[in-house]
C-alpha cells in the first residue's frame, strides 16, 4: 500500500441530504422513527423464534439470520444519517469512513447469500416435503449461514482494500450520507481498469450469482408447483414463498439499480434516494414481511402477548 494514499486525505465531509435545517430537523424525525421500528422488528422476530419451539425449523433458522443481519445492517447507516441531520461537524475520518464501509459492504454481500439459501431451503420444502427435515439437517442449515456470513467478508475485504488504496486528491466533500461505492469513486482520481476489473467481480459473485441461484431455485419451485394436484396444496406452496418472493424482490432490485450500471453513469443524488431504500427502509420492512403473512410467527407473537399480559 503507497502510504500517500492515506496522507492525501485524513477525513472525509458527508453532505447528507440537505442544508436546510428545518428539512434536516423533519428527516431526523423520520430516520429515527423507521430505525426504532427497525430494531424492534428485528429483535421481537429474533426472540420468537428463539422461545417458541414450534419455530425451531430451517425456514425459521434462515428467517433469524436475515434478522439478525438486518439489525446490524440497518446500525452501520441509521447512526451516521442522523448525524448528518443532527450535527453541524458532518465530518468523518478515514478509518471511520473505512470501517464503515467494510461493515456496510460485508453484512451486504452476506444478506445477498443469505437470500440465495433461503430459495433453496423453500425448494427443498416444496419438491420434497416428506424429506424436507433431513435434507435440510441443522449442520447443513449452519453451513449455509456460515458460508454466506464468510463470502459476504471475504468480498467485503477485496472491494476495501482496493477501494481505500486509490488516491484521492485533496477533495473530500462525499456527497451522500454514508461512505458508499460510487461517491468514493467519483472523489478519486486513479480509477485504473484493474480496479473496474475488481468491481465487475464483485458484482458478479454476489449479486449476479445469487440472483441466478434464486431464480433457478424458482424455476424448480414452478415446475413442482405445477405437478401439484390439489389446489389447496398449490396455494400453501405459494404462501410459503411470497415473503422470500417479496424480500428478494425489493433487496436486488434497489442494489442491482444502484451498482449494476457503468460509474460514468452514476447519479447521485438519484442514487442516494434509492440507498436510502436498501439501507435502512427494507431492514425495517422484512420483519413485517415475514410476520404480516406468517400465521406461525402471529401466533407465536400472540402466546408471547398473552404470557406477557398473564405476568
Amino acid at each position: 500500500m503507497d502510504e500517500k494514499n492515506f496522507t492525501r486525505v485524513k477525513e472525509f465531509i458527508l453532505l447528507g441530504f440537505t442544508a436546510d435545517l428545518w428539512l434536516q430537523r423533519v428527516l431526523f424525525v423520520i430516520f429515527l422513527t423507521i430505525y426504532v421500528i427497525s430494531l424492534s422488528g428485528n429483535i421481537t422476530l429474533i426472540s420468537l423464534i428463539g422461545a417458541d419451539s414450534q419455530l425451531h425449523t430451517p425456514m425459521y433458522f434462515f428467517i433469524g439470520n436475515l434478522s439478525f443481519l438486518d439489525l446490524w445492517y440497518s446500525s452501520v447507516y441509521a447512526p451516521q444519517i442522523l448525524m448528518t441531520c443532527a450535527a453541524e461537524d458532518k465530518s468523518i475520518s478515514f478509518a471511520g469512513c473505512l470501517a464503515q464501509f467494510f461493515f456496510s459492504a460485508g453484512l451486504a454481500y452476506s444478506e445477498c447469500y443469505l437470500l440465495a439459501a433461503m430459495a433453496y431451503d423453500r425448494y427443498t420444502a416444496i419438491s420434497n416435503p416428506l424429506l424436507y427435515f433431513q435434507a435440510m439437517s441443522s449442520r447443513l442449515c449452519t453451513g449455509l449461514v456460515a458460508v454466506s456470513y464468510f463470502g459476504g467478508f471475504l468480498n467485503s475485504t477485496l472491494i476495501t482494500s482496493e477501494t481505500f488504496t486509490l488516491s484521492f486528491c485533496g477533495n473530500n466533500v462525499i456527497d451522500d450520507y454514508f461512505c458508499d461505492l460510487p461517491p468514493l469513486v467519483k472523489l478519486a482520481c486513479d480509477v485504473k481498469e484493474s480496479y473496474q476489473a475488481v468491481l465487475y467481480f464483485i458484482l458478479a459473485s454476489n449479486v449476479i450469482t445469487p440472483t441466478v441461484l434464486i431464480l433457478a431455485s424458482y424455476l424448480f419451485i414452478a415446475a413442482a408447483i405445477s405437478k401439484m394436484r390439489s389446489t389447496q396444496g398449490r396455494l400453501k406452496a405459494i404462501s410459503t414463498c411470497g415473503s422470500h418472493l417479496t424480500a428478494v424482490t425489493l433487496y436486488y432490485g434497489s442494489i442491482l439499480f444502484v451498482y449494476s450500471r457503468p460509474s460514468t453513469s452514476y447519479a447521485l443524488e438519484r442514487d442516494k434516494v434509492v440507498s436510502v431504500f436498501y439501507t435502512v427502509v427494507i431492514p425495517m420492512l422484512n420483519p413485517l414481511i415475514y410476520s404480516l403473512r406468517n400465521k406461525d410467527v402471529k401466533d407465536a407473537l400472540k402466546k408471547m402477548l398473552a404470557r406477557a399480559t398473564f405476568s
